[in-house]
């Protein structure tokens, strides 16, 4: 049977015929973006080949693109269009990227994304026009226990049972204002509820500390985190803050070589004399961070103290770091410090046979023990906070006393 279809109707029916089979390659093509994966850096890449690099020392982005089709006039575009988002210049050696190209009858790099830490990445989009953008890949993170008895150090002791020794800083941060490190005894013991952080299924590191308890020198410390306000800080479980006016010690880890002493041998001049301060054996370079907020009062180098800095804390306290082997950037006289600020950095300059940091401490004008001092506690728990902060000690006291934490 053959139809005799008027002209435009022949038309019509064409165009219907144009538009269904386009709309069912439209469908199709969503079909297949819909099934395409996407990988751990938010790309659709099945149908791209992955090329995997190291930033070599040097390199730059035309020495890593041109290879794989990208021409000396793309790289320049490339160069000026991401300048104020992710300037090129920024690549460091050691870092890792990644290219996703398409191959056929030409190389035609789609992507590429440069790995800033395991969690952040920044994404040159190379497709039609240049688009370059930072993201995060997602972070599992799990609630884990640890309790253990200290031996040697708290960095040495984690590190013995695979534990992220991040963990010690952290808590030697927490903790900096009630136990002195550098005096941990073989039979002090901790137990600690943290998070650790997982991407791409390894784990990158430890999030935050919610709770521990440091029995040390016979004395239990306590830590309970308590955000408000979008600002977290530590409280004990009275509710005092266990931020003090001071650190306990210059240095995050070394060793005491020498202590307070009204009479000591001095190795170098081969006679008695006071020692009015503490020695912090470290190896030379290592960051030296003042103790509290104040002023610099002097900055300088004499033939006993080598370089030297003093800080005026206030009408109080006033605190001196001795031996460096250089100052950091910006320490003068009249320069404001943040407690934990770096100031310098270990020596052996002046009266010194090895490299240390000798710390003195000042109180009301008169050199006293550093080690000995009652230091002054902050701010505790405000009146309108804390029946929140209780609820939120006695959570994380439940899972302080469990044996185990979920993994969720």
């Amino acid at each position: 049977m053959t139809l005799n279809l008027h002209p435009s109707k022949t038309f019509s029916l064409f165009i219907i015929s144009i538009l269904f089979i386009t709309g069912c390659k439209n469908n199709e093509t969503k079909d297949q973006k819909h099934s395409e994966k996407i990988n751990s850096f938010g790309l659709a890449v099945d149908s791209l080949i992955e090329i995997h690099g190291t930033i070599s020392s040097g390199e730059t982005l035309g020495d890593i693109l041109i290879p794989y089709g990208v021409s000396d006039k793309e790289i320049f575009h490339i160069a000026e269009e991401t300048r104020e988002i992710f300037p090129v210049k920024s690549f460091r050696a050691g870092d890792e990227y990644y290219i996703y190209a398409h191959w056929d009858t030409t190389e035609s790099v789609h992507y590429m994304v440069y790995v800033l830490n395991p969690i952040e990445y920044v994404v040159f989009d190379l497709r039609d026009s240049v688009r370059v953008y930072h993201g995060k890949k997602e972070v599992i993170i799990k609630e884990r226990i640890f309790a253990s008895s200290i031996k040697n150090s708290l960095w040495q002791t984690f590190e013995s049972q695979n534990i992220n020794p991040d963990l010690a800083v952290k808590l030697s941060e927490i903790y900096a204002w009630q136990i002195d490190f550098f005096r941990i005894q073989a039979n002090d013991t901790l137990k600690v509820v943290y998070e650790e952080l997982f991407v791409d299924g390894k784990s990158t590191g430890v999030g935050k500390i919610l709770t521990a308890s440091f029995r040390h020198r016979s004395e239990n410390f306590f830590a309970f985190r308590f955000e408000k306000d979008d600002e977290a800080a530590y409280f004990d479980e009275r509710g005092n803050s266990l931020r003090k006016a001071f650190l306990k010690a210059p240095l995050k880890f070394s060793r005491i070589s020498s202590r307070f002493s009204k009479k000591r041998f001095h190795p170098v001049l081969g006679r008695y004399k006071a020692h009015l301060g503490t020695d912090y054996a470290a190896p030379t370079g290592t960051p030296i961070m003042t103790v509290g907020d104040g002023i610099v009062t002097e900055a300088r180098y004499t033939s006993a103290n080598g370089n030297y800095v003093k800080i005026r804390h206030n009408a109080v306290y006033t605190t001196q770091y001795l031996h460096m082997s250089k100052f950091a950037k910006g320490i003068r006289p009249g320069a404001a410090v943040k407690q934990g600020q770096v100031i310098g950095f270990v020596g052996s300059t002046g009266l010194a046979t090895g490299p240390h940091v000798c710390f003195r401490f000042w109180k009301n004008g008169r050199q006293v023990d550093a080690l000995r001092e009652k230091l002054p506690p902050s701010n505790p728990i405000a009146k309108e906070h804390r029946k929140e902060f209780e609820l939120v000690r006695d959570s994380l006291i439940t899972k302080l006393s469990s044996d185990s934490v979920a993994k969720d």
